[in-house]
């Protein structure tokens, strides 16, 4: 499976375009990506313009200290759940609320709520 379309890559360069510009943005995960078979989820909202592997968001790797960051995409394909299933991005996931709304939320119940 493909975990970012060319569409959610396109509207995360732009948004990490406006980041690396110093604009204080809170816009609304792009896409999010789970473990099938575990417990992990990220909800990303941007890609860094230098080097488009890494991106920013909110990060939950299922141990109830679900935190922002940036992560390399390369490595979040190579994680594996208990099943050793690959990293899926979910098709239907829509955001309805800025990545700030989804932090305070998971912060609040240990893991991302979405």
């Amino acid at each position: 499976m493909i975990l970012i379309t060319k569409i959610q890559r396109e509207e995360m360069l732009a948004n990490g375009r406006l980041s690396a510009a110093g604009k204080d943005i809170d816009p609304r995960p792009v896409v999010k990506l789970f473990t099938p078979d575990g417990a992990a989820t990220w909800l990303l909202t941007e890609l860094d313009p230098e080097d488009p592997d890494i991106a920013f968001g909110l990060c939950d790797l299922g141990m109830q200290c679900p935190e922002l960051g940036s992560v390399r995409i390369s490595e979040i394909a190579s994680v594996r759940g208990k099943l050793e299933l690959p990293v899926e991005r979910d098709i239907s996931f829509v955001a309805d609320k800025p990545l700030s709304a989804y932090t305070a939320a998971a912060q609040a119940d240990g893991s991302i709520v979405a």
